[in-house]
């Protein structure tokens, strides 16, 4: 008998929200929740004067960016994992969950972060027992590819 196909309920959409918004760096950063769903994570950065790198020209900080796109590749593989353990029991799988960690994070910056809002896009490359590894990439609100990455995250 085929596998039903995982979706995102409203409940665990609201369970990944709540765990991102509670998390205070993400609050400093400004990281806005776009998209969640099983295919892709989607999150916004609006700019301010505090992520600037480059007063001279106003461009993103790089640790912003790697910390953007890190908090959206983590919320995919938190989404990945909901769905490897969605047969567990309640209690068993947050304990697996809340041990969410970054192992790995490479970050190529392709183009300087200039504009008002950027995008992060991530997406589930592998999602493993264990360990989920992610693709992401950041935008400037022009459209321009800013940054990728890839991360691998411990997951339970």
């Amino acid at each position: 008998m085929p596998e039903q196909p995982f979706e995102l309920s409203a409940e665990l959409q609201q369970a990944v929200s709540s765990f991102f918004q509670r998390i205070p760096f993400n609050q400093v950063l400004g990281i806005q929740l776009g998209e969640l769903s099983p295919e892709r994570v989607v999150m916004y950065l609006p700019m301010k004067a505090e992520l600037i790198g480059n007063f001279v020209h106003g461009i993103l900080h790089g640790g912003v960016i790697a910390s953007l796109l890190d908090v959206a590749g983590g919320a995919m593989a938190l989404i990945g994992a909901f769905e490897r353990h969605q047969q567990l029991p309640s209690a068993e799988r947050m304990a697996r969950l809340s041990k969410l960690g970054t192992i790995d994070l490479r970050i190529d910056y392709l183009r300087p972060g200039r504009g008002q809002h950027f995008t992060a896009q991530a997406v589930l490359l592998r999602s493993g027992n264990k360990v989920a590894v992610v693709r992401s990439e950041l935008h400037a609100d022009d459209g321009t590819l800013v940054a990728v990455g890839t991360g691998t995250y411990l997951c339970g």
